[in-house]
């Protein structure tokens, strides 16, 4: 990070605005535009300086452009419930930190807020008003709830509550640090919710851009650096090798095309002894959840599953099944023994 560049990109009122905004949540530059009370283009420019500074940094989903805080920064350490939720991540993974030039830079922000009134009134106006794009994205996924209720509420009938696939998922990844976590199909996000408490922090990956709305919305409360949602398919991962420790598939394998490539793209992103928990169908002969939930496999075996594991560089451990309903769900473990070896996938039957 420059100096003078940063330094040149803070000396303006609109662009700190901007700063502790995104240092309590992600936000598109159409919502920052309505907070501000500036125009679309106006805000775009700022926020071409403070990502051009590497102070902030942006994504698109679709046709919106997310700005989000640069983790060099560690922006948003100092919010309210942030410490608490820090603290329950000291259980042996080293936490990623920003660089001492960014961390400097988001202690100055803070600190301008708390003995400069005028600067501390204006940001508080802000936060005020992010209480209206709350809202909005909470109406959005709570009208997308209502419009699929039926469809879904049919497939939850046919297996064991959430409730308890949650709570034996939690139980089977056990007290062992979970790390930096990839929830790769996190759908509405509930999974991500649940995994942040006991993480480092969570990324949030979904192809579908109205579940990534879904999830942005229940999400939102979280703070800035436990949770990033990012738009992505599981067949070519937009991260680095070994980035994660723990790579979670909850209820999304059913979807691949192929599984094979599917579980070697997770294996690629997984760091040496990390693991990963995949929860999905057991076999079954339900041929219309392929048209009505566009299920691509029948659910899997336990040896399929095994199979993929290993071939991918993980070691299989013990499955745990949840009867209670005519599917059978299931949850299946791995630790990431070696780097994937997969060259052809292998389709699993």
């Amino acid at each position: 990070m420059r100096i003078e560049t940063i330094m040149r990109a803070l000396a303006d009122p609109t662009r700190l605005r901007i700063m502790r905004l995104l240092g309590v949540m992600e936000l598109a530059v159409g919502e920052l535009a309505q907070v501000l009370g500036q125009s679309q283009p106006r805000v775009s420019r700022h926020v071409g300086i403070l990502c051009d500074a590497s102070l902030a940094e942006r994504h698109r989903e679709g046709s919106w452009v997310f700005l989000r805080a640069s983790k060099e920064l560690g922006i948003g350490r100092e919010h309210a419930g942030k410490r608490e939720h820090a603290g329950k991540r000291e259980q042996g993974i080293k936490q990623e930190q920003g660089s001492q030039v960014g961390e400097a830079v988001a202690s100055l922000l803070c600190a301008a807020e708390l003995e400069d009134s005028d600067f501390s009134a204006t940001c508080q106006q802000d936060r005020r008003h992010l209480a209206a794009i709350r809202a909005a994205r909470e109406e959005n996924a709570a009208n997308y709830f209502a419009a699929h209720a039926e469809d879904w509420d049919e497939l939850r009938s046919l297996h064991s509550p959430d409730q308890l696939v949650e709570a034996r998922l939690l139980a089977a990844l056990g007290d062992a640090p979970l790390g930096n976590v990839l929830d790769i199909g996190t759908g509405t996000g509930r999974i991500a919710e649940l995994f942040a408490p006991r993480a480092n922090s969570v990324v949030a990956l979904d192809k579908s851009l109205d579940m990534l709305r879904i999830a942005r919305a229940k999400l939102q409360h979280l703070p800035t650096d436990a949770i990033e949602l990012v738009q992505g398919d599981f067949s070519s991962l937009p991260f680095a090798e070994d980035r994660f420790d723990t790579v979670l598939l909850h209820q999304v394998l059913h979807f691949a095309q192929d599984p094979a490539a599917a579980i070697a793209q997770a294996a690629r992103v997984t760091r040496p002894g990390g693991r990963i928990a995949i929860v999905d169908f057991a076999s079954h002969a339900r041929e219309e959840l392929r048209d009505r939930h566009a299920h691509t496999r029948l659910g899997f075996t336990d040896g399929a599953i095994a199979a993929l594991l290993a071939d991918a560089g993980y070691e299989p451990l013990a499955p745990i099944a949840l009867d209670g309903g005519e599917l059978v769900v299931k949850i299946w473990l791995g630790q990431r023994t070696a780097a994937p070896a997969i060259t052809n996938s292998r389709k699993s039957k």
